[in-house]
C-alpha cells in the first residue's frame, strides 16, 4: 500500500485547537518531525485540514505504527522464546 511522507514545517501556537489535535493525531509534535503514514482516506481528509502546516511526499516506504502501544507490542513479541507451541 502506498505511503505518505508527513513533515510539520509550521509551529502550532495561535492555531486553533482543532487544528492542533489533527496534528497531533498525525502523530506529529515538533517541528521538523516527520511520519510515514498509510494513504487512506482518513490521512488525505486530515492532511487537507491542516495542510498549510504540513509537508506531504508520497512515497515508497513501509507504514510502521507508532506509538506506546505499538513499541510495547514489538518488544512483547521479540522477548517471546522462539519455539513455544507445537
Amino acid at each position: 500500500m502506498a505511503a505518505l511522507r508527513v513533515k510539520l514545517v509550521r509551529g502550532l501556537s495561535g492555531h486553533p485547537e482543532d487544528h492542533r489535535a489533527t496534528v497531533r493525531g498525525l502523530g506529529l509534535t515538533k517541528v521538523g518531525r516527520e511520519r510515514i503514514l498509510q494513504d487512506t482516506p482518513d490521512i488525505r481528509g486530515m492532511v487537507a485540514k491542516v495542510g498549510y502546516l504540513l509537508e506531504v511526499q508520497p512515497t515508497s516506504e513501509e507504514f510502521k505504527p507508532f506509538g506506546r502501544r505499538s513499541r510495547a507490542k514489538s518488544q512483547r513479541e521479540a522477548a517471546k522464546p522462539a519455539g513455544k507451541g507445537a
